[in-house]
């Protein structure tokens, strides 16, 4: 009896440690498919911060008559980016892609030489720093946006690069890390949301909208890095829904442009004079790489 006893004791103990095992298994499989999966949404991010990119730049440099041949330069890399974003979102091989890679590297440059060609261009023009110049001079924050582009898919090569288990970037947790690089992006973003619906008066109450949502999004991811790694759903929440303010702000600046004399009918003035298309989806970009930084977040020690 004492020896059956101890048998069924020493097989419980075994059953025990069989579960706590393949819960461990489970959670390290878990860990490694969300450092991939999270890898792979950043691409998608910068795949979609591109294409914006390539549409506003190709309509404001015709529009400008591609009058320096660098403005062709935008176009170019953008779609280099966009293709690069493309592939590395359907990669799932842990390591680093060097050509994607470089092409990234590539872009980020790009989008800083781009935002001192249009500082440049502001200040060569009569009365320099004034708020028509702003206005109305080659936006600043358009090259940003593919900086941000070429940031973002970098990082994911990066972190591809990174052991599957616990990763680490910039000498932090990967998931701290890039929860804190998407709110940066996104207060990036929104200077120059501000300014140009400040210059249209905000005349449809919607107008705030961006000007409110993403800055309490960028607060929360900034909370998310600094504080324990926990579920947060309030956090997930508020990003789906600066996701989705992305999209709907296309509808909104679709029906701006149908509000212009002659409509679409008219689209080829109209598209130019109403409020840029390609713009709004920026924010949903950055906060599906917000999503993903959380989930990675939430699995980290």
């Amino acid at each position: 009896m004492k020896t059956t006893g101890n048998i069924a004791i020493a097989c419980g103990i075994a059953a025990v440690g069989a579960i706590l095992i393949g819960k461990n298994r489970a959670k390290h499989e878990t860990s490694v498919h969300t450092h991939i999966d999270t890898a792979r949404t950043f691409n998608r991010s910068s795949a979609l911060l591109a294409l914006s990119v390539l549409a506003d730049s190709a309509m404001e440099h015709y529009r400008g008559s591609f009058d320096n041949p660098a403005m062709y330069t935008p176009l170019v890399v953008s779609a280099l980016s966009l293709l690069a974003g493309l592939h590395g979102g359907r990669d799932h091989d842990p390591q680093r892609h060097r050509v994607r890679d470089s092409v990234y590297v590539g872009a980020a440059l790009a989008g800083v030489a781009g935002t001192a060609f249009h500082l440049y261009n502001i200040t060569k023009r009569p009365g320099r720093w004034s708020w028509h110049n702003l206005f109305y001079a080659a936006p600043i924050g358009a090259p940003m946006a593919l900086l941000l582009s070429g940031a973002l898919g970098a990082v994911a090569e990066r972190l591809r690069d990174e052991p599957r288990h616990e990763p680490r970037l910039f000498g932090m947790p990967a998931g701290q890390s890039l929860a804190l690089l998407t709110s940066a992006g996104l207060v990036g973003t929104l200077g120059e949301v501000a300014l140009l619906h400040f210059r249209g008066s905000f005349q449809n109450p919607a107008m705030y909208a961006p000007i409110v949502i993403p800055p309490i999004a960028s607060a929360l991811l900034v909370n998310t890095a600094i504080g324990a790694p926990r579920p947060r759903w309030f956090t997930r929440l508020w990003l789906r829904m600066t996701t989705a303010l992305g999209f709907i702000g296309v509808g909104f600046h679709a029906r701006g442009i149908a509000r212009n004399q002659g409509g679409w009918r008219n689209w080829s003035q109209n598209l130019f004079n109403g409020p840029p298309l390609p713009a709004p989806p920026s924010f949903s970009a950055l906060a599906l790489a917000g999503l993903a930084a959380l989930r990675l977040r939430e699995t980290e020690r």
